[in-house]
């Protein structure tokens, strides 16, 4: 299993931008990488995944061309670059990793500790 520890998280006006990340430790890291998010009162929503080599990467419709998933496998990192932040994107956000190319969170098994993202109108 994956050690993963998010940060990067903060408070941004709308139209703002943040870049998540998440490092993970543990021998390999040949992992599908995903991100997560949950809003308080909702339940913990897909928003984007990458592939161990960089690619396939997918996301969520809400996001698309707003957001960058991207990973460094050198550094064991992989990144969120947030742009056009609205505020329906605050929500604590969580990277996780899976052996599977796939949205449901069932399907990952090590996740971070979350970070919070706090967008203004």
């Amino acid at each position: 299993q994956v050690q993963l520890v998010d940060s990067g998280g903060g408070l941004v006006q709308a139209g703002g931008s943040l870049r998540l990340s998440c490092a993970a430790s543990g021998r390999t890291f040949n992992y599908v990488m995903g991100w997560f998010r949950q809003a308080p009162g909702k339940q913990r929503e897909f928003v984007a995944f990458i592939g161990w080599s960089g690619g396939p990467t997918s996301y969520a419709d809400s996001v698309k061309g707003r957001f960058t998933i991207s990973r460094d496998n050198a550094k064991k990192t992989v990144y969120l670059q947030m742009n056009s932040l609205k505020p329906e994107d605050t929500a604590t956000y969580y990277c996780a990793a899976s052996s599977r190319y796939s949205s449901a969170y069932s399907t990952y098994d090590s996740w971070g500790q979350g970070t919070q993202v706090t967008v203004s109108s």
